[in-house]
């Protein structure tokens, strides 16, 4: 399916462009008249429609939330740091580009039916195609809030229609991706189906955009149905110390056949579709891409369950000892001393064996990854691809079996109905895959903990590096921690601390990577309508603070 998406793009582009005036369609061309014939037609119309689902831009989104900084001012660092307006390209861009496949899913849908083709068939496509069209618009209010509802298609003149209330829409979404979960086939599709949503897309969808807003209980209900299905189970290759990292690998790839746990995903093909994200997170003669941030590293508990500032496991006088004792999925998300990686030469002064990392690298001799925080990524980081550019063939998981059941424990929690029965079919079940103490609700109790805050923090863990962390900040109104200084390590833990002599740091000596960030509840909790969407339709109306 990889192979043809580009191409049908361009076709489903020209067939859902009905112009109205030729009053016989050319036999020489593809239009609405001609194209909804067939069985084949119709496939290659559903194919099309999965380019518009988000590939590696859904990493780079990551940027914006208090997980990791770019290196230079992309605009996805200027969202995350406040400084941005309506006129931003980006912004512009993920307006048009999601409403781009909102326009081919409805023009599949207007004329799927006109095709000869088994009603089971049609339904199912069209299953596919509203599943789709249902992430195009979990983008659209999780970024702008209320939105344009268009469910057909609309030439130039016609499309001046005003914003439709958010919950309107939420409402429309649930609504629509039950029918599709209805159409859907309940196994994970493997063979050229390989990638397609199936029931388990549509549910999880259903109970990601039900958390987002506020609908605990149909998100509750929605990831139950995910679990309940028997389909899905965490990705295990049997070591506790690589299951985790080994699903953003090759291994992890759906078309290894060994990941019943992605349910969405962007899947990526030897020599036809790839990318550059290794190469980015551990670039070898540049500043790497992903910084992992200070607040991140905190982030991670220690192995006995406990916060850095309450376990007493916590003692670091070494830029090593940051690793200790801590939940295993952070040395398989955040690169530790001693690990093969793909950065060359790092901080040491003498180096005899660059495909080792042990000390982070401060100035740049385009000999060596060069880091603003002191920290790397291994997570979704292919040694072997790191030396090549734009040759990365790992797929980019857009939403896990992880993720439901981190909404079914959260949507529980919500509703004031979590037990420790729901905790341990699902958060525990995350921590028992890489060998990490269970959590327990009594144990938080007698240590202070709030288990909100818990459950947060498990979530944050889980889908570092994965796009969601922007979102879950503005959904939990926590996002003004993105106006607060972006730190890194502790420069005095450092065995080579004059290479970062020069650099900022604070009272304590950790180092200050990004300043001048701000966050204005009053306006920052949604972005600004575009500039040109507000020239071309006066009928939007700006966003308050913009």
């Amino acid at each position: 399916m990889i192979k043809k998406i580009f191409f049908l793009t361009f076709i489903f582009l020209c067939v859902s462009c009905n112009d109205d005036f030729l009053e016989r369609p050319p036999q020489d061309q593809l239009t609405n008249a001609n194209f909804w014939e067939n069985e084949e037609q119709l496939i290659l119309a559903a194919n099309a429609l999965y380019a518009n689902v988000k590939a590696k831009n859904t990493v780079d989104m990551e940027n914006m939330g208090d997980n990791t900084l770019w290196p230079s001012s992309t605009q996805y660092q200027q969202i995350g740091s406040g400084n941005y307006g309506p006129d931003q390209n980006t912004i512009n861009t993920e307006w048009t580009t999601q409403y781009r496949g909102v326009r081919q899913a409805n023009a599949f849908l207007e004329n799927y039916h006109k095709a000869n083709v088994s009603s089971e068939l049609a339904e199912r496509l069209a299953g596919e195609v509203r599943v789709v069209r249902a992430l195009m618009y979990s983008y659209l209010i999780n970024f702008w809030g209320d939105v344009p509802l268009v469910t057909q298609t609309l030439t130039i003149d016609e499309l001046m229609v005003g914003r439709t209330p958010k919950e309107q829409i939420v409402d429309f979404l649930l609504e629509d991706l039950e029918v599709a979960a209805e159409a859907l086939p309940t196994e994970i599709p493997t063979g050229e189906n390989l990638g397609r949503m199936n029931r388990g897309a549509a549910l999880a969808l259903k109970a990601r955009i039900a958390l987002y807003n506020e609908r605990y209980d149909i998100a509750e209900d929605a990831a139950r149905r995910v679990m309940e299905m028997g389909v899905y189970e965490l990705f295990d290759i049997g070591n506790p110390n690589e299951n985790y990292n080994a699903l953003f690998t090759d291994r992890g790839k759906l078309a290894a056949g060994d990941n019943r746990e992605t349910i969405i995903a962007r899947l990526a093909l030897s020599d036809v579709a790839m990318h550059n994200l290794s190469r980015e997170i551990q670039v070898p003669d540049q500043v790497i891409r992903w910084n992992p941030t200070k607040s991140l590293i905190d982030d991670y508990l220690m192995i006995d369950g406990l916060p850095i500032d309450k376990s007493p496991l916590y003692h670091v006088t070494f830029y090593e000892d940051v690793f200790e004792n801590r939940d295993p999925r952070m040395t398989q998300t955040i690169l530790e001393p001693g690990s093969t990686w793909g950065g060359r030469y790092d901080g040491r002064v003498e180096n005899d064996n660059p495909s080792i990392f042990e000390v982070p690298k401060f100035q740049s001799d385009r000999r060596g990854a060069v880091t603003l925080t002191g920290y790397y990524f291994t997570k979704y980081a292919d040694v072997d691809a790191v030396a090549t550019y734009n040759r990365d063939d790992n797929d980019i998981h857009l939403l896990r079996y992880a993720e439901v059941l981190l909404t079914y424990a959260e949507a529980k929690f919500e509703q004031g109905t979590l037990s420790q029965e729901d905790i341990d079919s699902s958060i525990n079940l995350l921590r028992a895959r890489v060998g990490m103490t269970p959590m327990s609700i009594r144990a938080l109790e007698q240590n202070g903990l709030n288990l909100g805050e818990e459950i947060h923090r498990e979530r944050r863990i889980e889908l570092a590096l994965e796009g969601q962390r922007y979102f879950d900040l503005k959904r939990w109104k926590i996002a003004e921690v993105l106006g607060n200084d972006v730190k890194g390590t502790n420069i005095h833990w450092l065995p080579n601390a004059e290479a970062a002599a020069n650099l900022r740091t604070d009272s304590e000596g950790f180092l200050i990577a990004h300043t001048g960030r701000t966050f204005d509840p009053e306006r920052h909790y949604l972005w600004p309508i575009p500039l040109p969407q507000l020239e071309r339709n006066p009928d939007l109306v700006q966003n308050p603070g913009w």
